[in-house]
């Protein structure tokens, strides 16, 4: 008898990779949640990277549709994205970035190497920005129409395509 509870422990933990294995092979990694594409942009305040005076994305909406990324300097697939986005300066869209969770310094000197491609920077220190967004990892990047509605979210980094598209619709 004592001999088979030295070895619960390793039936237990068997049957529990069992469990996680058999769910990770029926899992489609492709979903991407787009829990508030139809509904209103997250009424946040949020500081300027410039000044820290507060602004409101829903405000800023008003003025015409624009594009929301949440990147960061410490996030390699958002430097892979910063070309895209470069490209889209020159365009009729307003692109404006939320730095997520990074210090403004830091902020800084990541736009001062790369280029700054945004109408305006927030930053999002603490992350709850992203919560209220539901950012599940950056970069993300929303379409926010005049009316303040979310019509459309890209998880990752934007590819050229991708990112006309979104332009579009924000037009």
């Amino acid at each position: 008898m004592n001999r088979w509870l030295a070895f619960a422990p390793l039936g237990i933990l068997v049957a529990l990779g069992l469990l996680f294995g058999l769910y990770a092979l029926n899992r489609n990694p492709q979903v991407q949640p787009q829990a508030l594409v139809g509904k209103p942009v997250p009424a946040l305040q949020l500081p300027t990277l410039e000044g820290g005076q507060p602004a409101t994305l829903r405000e800023m909406a008003s003025e015409g549709p624009l594009l929301v990324n949440f990147f960061a300097s410490w996030c390699a697939p958002c430097e892979i994205e910063h070309p895209v986005l470069m490209g889209l300066k020159g365009q009729p869209v307003r692109v404006v970035g939320v730095a997520y969770k990074d210090a403004p310094q830091n902020t800084q000197a990541f736009l001062a190497r790369l280029g700054d491609p945004y109408a305006e920077i927030l930053v999002d220190r603490d992350g709850r920005a992203g919560v209220e967004f539901g950012v599940t990892g950056v970069p993300e990047t929303y379409v926010v129409g005049q009316d303040g509605m979310i019509l459309a979210k890209h998880t990752g980094p934007l590819t050229a395509a991708e990112a006309q598209r979104l332009a579009g619709l924000a037009r």
